[in-house]
């Protein structure tokens, strides 16, 4: 078993920078992907980002490319999403999610283990 836990979340204007972070704890050793997911009211949760174990490897949906970055740090049992020049749309729940690797990436089906979810307010 893997708990996740996110933490960074909080209100910015638009045009600012956010650093989410998030903890893995327990059964790590097969987490071979670790993503980022996000839930606006109403709508389902969207893919945003994805990291393979290496943390060569990353993934972003079109609308976060350029602004925002996703790492990791195997030692630490962490992964990061630098968020930058957010945007109002850009509002929304953020879940780190974790999969033992499998190829699909974008589908949050694929995942095994997700944090509880930390908001993100992003202000006109």
């Amino acid at each position: 078993q893997v708990q996740l836990v996110e933490s960074g979340g909080g209100l910015v204007q638009a045009g600012g920078s956010l650093r989410l972070s998030c903890a893995a704890s327990g059964r790590t050793a097969n987490t071979y992907t670790m993503g980022w997911f996000r839930q606006a009211p109403g709508k389902g949760r969207e893919f945003v980002a994805a990291i393979l174990w290496s943390g060569v490897i990353t993934y972003y949906t079109d609308s976060v490319k350029g602004r925002f970055t996703i790492s990791r740090d195997n030692a630490k049992n962490t992964m990061t999403l630098q968020m930058s020049s957010l945007k109002p749309e850009d509002a929304a729940v953020y879940y780190c999610a974790a999969k033992s690797s499998g190829g699909e990436y974008r589908d949050e089906s694929e995942y095994d283990y997700w944090g509880q979810g930390t908001q993100v307010t992003v202000s006109s």
